[in-house]
């Protein structure tokens, strides 16, 4: 491609309204322009990029053996009423009615595309001998993202890899996911990444496993919580902690228990300023429903429920904070008040509890709060559990080191969905044996936009961009110095074409613009190799080629330049290999 046929509209100044380096630098590199909040245009430099990406994503998932189909955006709103996820949704979903005729038709865009393939599957699969089966689409989807921000990072259309699976057995689903899982690996060290696969937690999708894919970064949206020792990765919600269960008994420097007046303190900042104590200082006593009963849960002041340790301490199917009526009726006072000397329901504790001595709780009356408390002699507890989210310093559940925390971006992920879709729509095989059963299923995402802002956002200097081949808008670019001279068109001409005859992808800077702008360009693009041709150089016969990120560049003779590049580029993307697991 020649750069004057093309639309590159590169930018020398940050933008204003562009808070982080991706967005920044794939506006001023000219990748993407914005149409309106949440939705960009890829100029061609952008979507060239994103088509590599695409590119490998099929390769990889065509050699772990699944099939590329493609579904519609559109669908029909029963089908995410079939499966409770309309309601789950909520605002995130965009759904509208449309006029056919006489009558109105709810429609939905696509936000994920569970409920389409499960229906599909349900209508053609109908045996285990047509099992496991691994279908994949990249398509746009659409969501109703309410604070659209960091250019492609959170945007309310975006473009997706999903892959879902349908077995017979835990046996096959857990083979399938393997082959997944090192897909991904291998599609992310392709792209250049330097990523975590960090276990996680199913959410409202479903499931009973899963993993993210994180790109630790500055500016991620994500917390990631990983062991100093390398062996541990975890999503905020889902990361343990190596704490063990302590001695649970009452300290001999245990104090009076004594109830003190705290009108209107009904948070630990409230009551901690009121009292002048520390907020580890305090108990805090969280009334949740498990299974609809009531169950009080205590934390150390200074400590964040986790909501999935909780349900899964208590075995439960369903946990949600308590109502007013049911915290009136486990405790007698209102909410902000609640503590474990007398409450009215079972008590479970984290493992730093019993460690708070003479710690201070809600008295279970209103506008009282107690001091004084200790286990043992004012409340039971028969053991601990793990139940609040981890915090940078905790051991590492894996005894190599302690846990810190890290911001990163979600590119990928891949769940254990088991059967909550395909009961619900009746997706189902029979066996050996003529009896039926629910296909069992997963699920398996990568965010190709992501993979791109994710790289822009880690890989970059004070110039610009930084691109693996892999992905690069193009590998080359030809820089003629003076496009008026015509030995120097000739033979910029001539290493272009040779170039692309030898499979090179090439671009020709063939704008009548000064050395510096045009070299300053390339450096903001991120152009991996850029050959040089005209100045003085000529004169003496040489050419000069420059890797990206070198701090000069190298002086090669005219006629052995394309062969220069040639093998700069067999041995750049040989090394790019070696990165990627076999």
């Amino acid at each position: 491609m020649r750069w004057s046929k093309t639309l590159i509209p590169t930018m020398r100044e940050v933008p204003s309204d562009a808070e982080i380096p991706s967005h920044q630098l794939m506006l001023r590199a000219g990748l993407v322009r914005q149409l309106m909040a949440g939705a960009y245009t890829y100029l061609p430099l952008g979507w060239k990029s994103i088509r590599k990406v695409e590119a490998i994503v099929r390769e990889e998932m065509n050699r772990a053996g699944a099939v590329e189909l493609f579904m519609p955006a559109l669908h029909p709103i029963d089908l995410y009423e079939r499966t409770g996820r309309k309601a789950a949704f909520g605002n995130v979903l965009i759904n509208f009615q449309v006029q056919r005729g006489d009558r109105k038709v709810h429609l939905a865009l696509g936000p994920t595309h569970e409920e389409v393939i499960t229906d599909l599957i349900a209508r053609h699969l109908n045996s285990w001998r047509q099992l496991p089966l691994c279908l994949y689409q990249i398509q746009t989807k659409f969501r109703n993202e309410e604070r659209p921000r960091f250019g492609v990072l959170r945007t309310s259309e975006f473009i997706m890899k999903d892959a879902y699976s349908f077995s017979a057995s835990l046996e096959q689903l857990d083979a399938v996911y393997q082959q997944m899982y090192h897909a991904y690996c291998r599609i992310f060290s392709r792209c250049g990444l330097n990523y975590l696969a960090v276990e996680a937690e199913s959410g409202p999708i479903g499931g009973d496993a899963s993993h993210e894919f994180m790109v630790p970064a500055n500016n991620g949206e994500d917390s990631v919580v990983r062991s100093t020792g390398g062996a541990y990765a975890a999503n905020l919600e889902r990361a343990e902690t190596g704490r063990q269960p302590p001695p649970i008994q009452t300290s001999p420097h245990a104090t009076a228990l004594q109830q003190v007046a705290t009108p209107n303190a009904t948070s630990i900042e409230q009551v901690s300023r009121l009292l002048k104590c520390s907020p580890s200082q305090m108990l805090k006593t969280l009334i949740y429903l498990a299974d609809s009963k009531p169950v009080a849960v205590l934390l150390r002041g200074d400590h964040v429920a986790n909501e999935a340790k909780i349900r899964r301490a208590l075995g439960a199917g369903t946990v949600e904070l308590a109502d007013e009526k049911t915290i009136r009726a486990v405790t007698g006072a209102p909410t902000g008040f609640a503590g474990p000397v007398g409450i009215q329901c079972p008590i479970i504790a984290d493992h730093d509890v019993p460690a708070v001595v003479n710690a201070v709780t809600g008295a279970n009356a209103a506008d009282m709060h107690l001091t004084g408390v200790n286990v043992g002699r004012d409340y039971a507890l028969a053991t601990t559990s793990d139940l609040r989210m981890a915090v940078a310093g905790d051991p590492s559940p894996r005894g190599d080191g302690t846990l810190e925390v890290v911001h990163g971006i979600e590119v990928g992920h891949v769940f254990k969905l088991g059967t909550k879709y395909s009961v619900a729509l009746n997706a189902e095989f029979l066996d050996e044996k003529e009896q039926r059963h629910p296909m069992i299923m997963g699920c398996y995402g990568i965010g190709v936009n992501r993979i791109v802002a994710s790289l822009a956002e880690t890989s970059f200097d004070e110039n610009g961009l930084i691109w693996p081949l892999s992905i690069a808008p193009y590998e080359v670019v030809v820089i003629p110095l003076n496009v008026a001279d015509p030995q120097v068109m000739s033979l910029a001409e001539r290493f272009y074409a040779e170039l692309q005859q030898a499979g090179v992808d090439v671009l020709l800077d063939d704008r009548d613009a000064r050395p510096g702008f045009k070299f300053k360009d390339s450096d903001l693009i991120g152009f991996p190799l850029r050959l040089v041709i005209g100045g003085k150089g000529l004169q003496e016969g040489l050419a000069e080629v420059k890797w990206r990120t070198a701090s000069e560049p190298e002086k090669v003779p005219i006629d052995a330049a394309v062969a220069a590049v040639l093998d700069r580029l067999t041995a750049r993307r040989a090394e790019e290999a070696r990165r990627v697991p076999e």
